[in-house]
């Protein structure tokens, strides 16, 4: 349950819109609700302000589509990432207005309380060194504006010409939060940690040859980093970056 659909349940009851019984109702589910096979958090919106988020890989696509359902059924924003393109075509059968990021391997379905955030320090801008980077690019910047955060994402600014990066410094610099993602040799995240005054979240990425290690070389590259004050997420963690980047850019 999303603080807005709490306070408007409460607000009801005060103003004798509702009974007692009535609220009873309402809140029996906010706990968590047991499918058995899964276990939904309804009071994580509560406590960390965004809401749980269905992690798709590894489920059946019947259990993705009823963990969904029952979170638009307790008006909860619904968001999940590493889906699979079947999963993808299921929900958008089953759950009207579902919104989908095929590219991005997301869907997601804002609750009717859904808002933007007013309490932000700016924009949060997503760095990608090259295009073969989308996929995890795609599930940062859903990350991001699903929880309500502007975004600009610039594609395709690696180092193998770094005149494409700096062409964009003035969006660089007036940034809140950079999200930088790399593969190959994953210095993006440093030079870009160079350049600026903000926090920097390196994100290493699966894309390279042999001795790139499947995301090894770039993670070790970036926790070596001498870019001061810089953080790494986990190896194509693009939604553990927006995430990140989201609390940081807002406001208590």
């Amino acid at each position: 349950m999303e603080h807005e659909a709490l306070v408007a349940i409460l607000k009801s009851l005060h103003e004798h819109e509702c009974s007692v019984d009535e609220a009873i109702i309402k809140f029996r589910g906010m706990a968590f609700d047991d499918l058995e096979f899964a276990r939904i958090d309804h009071h994580r919106a509560l406590r960390k302000g965004y809401p749980e988020v269905i992690f798709c890989q590894n489920k059946t696509v019947k259990h993705i589509v009823d963990i969904a359902k029952n979170l638009v059924g307790h008006h909860e924003t619904v968001f999940g990432t590493r889906s699979s393109e079947e999963a993808i075509d299921a929900l958008v059968k089953e759950v009207p207005d579902i919104e989908v990021n095929r590219a991005g391997r997301c869907f997601w379905k804002k609750s009717p309380s859904w808002k933007k955030k007013d309490q932000v320090k700016g924009s949060i801008v997503i760095a990608a060194a090259g295009t073969s980077d989308l996929p995890v690019v795609e599930e940062a910047r859903c990350t991001v504006e699903i929880m309500g955060n502007p975004c600009v994402v610039l594609n395709d600014v690696g180092v193998a010409g770094i005149h494409r990066l700096f062409a964009y410094k003035n969006e660089l610099q007036d940034a809140a939060v950079i999200i930088a993602v790399a593969g190959m040799e994953g210095a993006l995240p440093s030079v870009i940690g160079g350049l600026v005054s903000c926090p920097v979240i390196g994100v290493p990425t699966s894309v390279g040859y042999g001795s790139h290690l499947h995301g090894m070389v770039p993670l070790f590259a970036m926790l070596n980093s001498c870019a001061s004050g810089m953080t790494v997420v986990n190896i194509d963690n693009g939604f553990g970056a927006g995430f990140a980047a989201v609390l940081m850019n807002t406001l208590a």
